[in-house]
């Protein structure tokens, strides 16, 4: 592993990090105290998070500056399966494996970021 690719690597784990604490902030409150179903809150925080893991992926992560079209079309499409990823886990472990929803999130979370990292890097490092 180049050097490079390490100090990518570490740029998108702590971009990781800071939006998966959104995510998970997020998740909270809309549930705990807005009273959203934890479903519809775990969509909704994952878009949110994932809006700005995309700016801080662009612009610091992986330096690619401006997307053309069909990077920006890819990111997206990768990222609604991200989310169809991060649904199915948070339905699965808290309805068919009884977790709690909070608990839930963090097993979803390690799955989407493997999901993440390798399709984001794909599309965001094709040449235009």
């Amino acid at each position: 592993m180049t050097r490079d690719r390490l100090h990518e690597i570490i740029r998108f784990l702590a971009v990781g990090g800071g939006c998966f604490l959104l995510d998970y902030g997020l998740l909270f409150i809309l549930t705990a105290f807005a009273g959203v179903p934890y479903l519809i809150s775990s969509g909704i925080s994952f878009t949110v998070s994932l809006v700005v893991n995309y700016i801080l992926c662009v612009s610091f992560v992986f330096r690619t500056g401006r997307q053309t079209a069909r990077q920006t079309a890819l990111f997206v499409m990768t990222s609604v399966a991200g989310l169809a990823v991060n649904q199915f886990c948070m339905w699965f472990l808290v309805e068919q494996a009884g977790l709690y929803y909070m608990v839930a999130k963090i097993g979803a979370a390690a799955i989407v970021t493997l999901w993440n990292y390798v399709t984001k890097r794909l599309v965001l490092k094709q040449k235009a």
